[in-house]
């Protein structure tokens, strides 16, 4: 006589189900954490670039170079010394080492009035005030002397920029051409890039403005 052999038992409904649910959600958190990816390269790739910071200030800085007539002592060839030189000493060379002259030279050490730098006078602000050049007192010079001792006028620079601040404190000054410097407002917002070292590219800054057209202006 045969008995007959036990059923297997079934497995529990909801183990099977287990293992597709758990791919699905982890199915979907990869896709998440995909999207997030993308997402995040396309903002750096196609998003705002650089730093935010605020213009705060356009500043102007104005100089000249005030020259004063002093006696200064110099060497050159006797045949080249300036007309109000006073020869100091001579001294006679075999040839001229730069070929110019041929056969014995004679060279001079003197002494003669030149213009020399003496200070800079400045004037600075910042806009809506004018730029305004300085202006130095100058002294006049003894005409006894050959003029030793007068001022004058030289060399003028001028500096137009803009006061660049991050909201982390740090801070920037970019310098601009009179014209862009004209066609910035007051205050600002703009974006601009800032190398690891922490030193700005000014000519990240986005084009100013160009000047208002008159009504007779030409198209």
């Amino acid at each position: 006589m045969h008995r007959p052999l036990p059923e297997p038992s079934p497995s529990p409904p909801h183990s099977h189900a287990r293992a597709p649910t758990l791919r699905r959600w982890l199915g979907g958190l990869a896709a998440t954490a995909s999207l997030a990816l993308c997402a995040g390269l396309a903002l750096w790739v196609f998003g705002p670039k650089g730093l935010q910071v605020d213009q705060v200030a356009k500043t102007w800085q104005l100089e000249i170079e005030v020259e004063r007539r002093t006696l200064e002592t110099g060497s050159g060839w006797c045949d080249e010394l300036p007309e109000t030189a006073q020869v100091l000493s001579r001294r006679w060379l075999d040839s001229d080492p730069s070929g110019q002259r041929s056969g014995a030279v004679e060279h001079c050490h003197y002494r003669s009035p030149q213009w020399r730098t003496s200070y800079v006078a400045q004037s600075q602000g910042q806009a809506p005030a004018a730029a305004v050049w300085p202006q130095p007192v100058l002294r006049p010079g003894d005409p006894e002397r050959q003029g030793l001792g007068e001022e004058r006028l030289g060399k003028r620079q001028s500096f137009y920029e803009l006061q660049l601040q991050a909201s982390d404190g740090r801070a920037w000054s970019c310098r601009q051409s009179l014209a862009d410097w004209q066609g910035r407002p007051a205050q600002a917002r703009y974006r601009v890039q800032v190398d690891r070292y922490g030193v700005a590219d000014c000519a990240s800054l986005p084009p100013a403005a160009p000047p208002a057209r008159g009504p007779g202006a030409e198209r």
